[in-house]
């Protein structure tokens, strides 16, 4: 008989799984702790730019980094030679004002710093006015003839710039009653009022106004035409008195619409001429000398 085959011996195979030997001897945590202390020099490097330096120091490291004007234009309408761009009306990247609309807009940055100095040009604005009203109150006080009118004399700041109302009372009127023709006392009002205004580049708006004292049945005379031509002659006087014809920017007679005392639309005090010295924006820069 033929010898039996031996068994097949089984194949043993031993895994030894080697433990880390020491974790802390790898390099990957050598660079992630870089990167910490990396980012950690330039958050304090940061904080010692902002404590050390000036706002305009800080405005021109901004600009630096910022791209320039030429760069943002890239890629968009009409960039990269003829047609580059999708089309004429396609949208651009050129920075805009909230004032500006359309693609076509473009502002430029005026100075160095980058950009119009809006809010200094504000607090000029600001300024000039508180100057103006400093100087017109002092010039009634001193005067003997016209310290009685200080009180018919009043200032108001709104959204178009400053007013300036000239308003009646029982013992002062601007105007002959029921009539455009200046009183005596108005016209060396407006003297000083003009002397003062001159002084400074703003255009300006002159509004009429009248009470609701209607005229007599069958006068062709009505209150609207009393408040514009007011206006008018209010404007010719301050012509005379140097005033350049081209800082008008409008004359308005509004009648009793606009009421100064809104409880009694009868009351002195609803006729008045009012001036507003509009808020400089887009009118070139002039030396203003007080």
């Amino acid at each position: 008989m033929a010898k039996s085959k031996e068994p097949v011996r089984p194949i043993i195979i031993k895994k030894i799984i080697e433990e880390a030997h020491g974790g802390h001897h790898g390099g990957a945590w050598k660079v992630a702790y870089a990167d910490f202390v990396t980012a950690m020099m330039a958050f304090f490097l940061l904080m010692w730019l902002l404590g050390a330096t000036t706002e305009k120091q800080r405005k021109a490291l901004a600009d630096y980094f910022a791209p320039t004007l030429v760069e943002t234009k890239e890629g968009s309408a009409g960039s990269n030679g003829l047609f580059g761009g999708d089309s004429i009306i396609h949208a651009d990247n050129y920075p805009h004002r909230a004032a500006q609309t359309g693609t076509r807009s473009i502002t430029i940055p005026r100075d160095a710093t980058g950009g119009v100095k809006e809010a200094a040009g504000a607090a000029a604005q600001k300024a000039s006015f508180e100057r103006l009203k400093k100087e017109l109150a002092q010039k009634v006080m001193l005067s003997k003839s016209l310290k009685r009118f200080a009180k018919n004399i009043r200032f108001t700041d709104t959204r178009k710039g400053l007013r300036i109302d000239m308003i009646d009372e029982s013992d002062f009127t601007m105007f002959a009653f029921g009539t455009d023709s200046l009183t005596p006392d108005a016209v060396s009002l407006m003297n000083t009022v003009a002397g003062v205004i001159k002084k400074l580049p703003n255009r300006l708006i002159i509004r009429g106004h009248t009470d609701a004292v209607p005229y007599r049945a069958g006068n062709s005379t009505n209150n609207w035409q009393l408040s514009a031509a007011r206006a008018e002659e209010t404007r010719r006087f301050l012509a005379s008195r140097a005033i350049d014809q081209n800082r008008f920017a409008r004359i308005e007679g509004v009648a009793d619409t606009e009421p100064y005392i809104t409880q009694d639309i009868f009351d002195a005090r609803n006729r008045r001429i009012s001036i507003t010295l509009r808020t400089m924006t887009s009118e070139p820069k002039t030396k203003i000398t007080f």
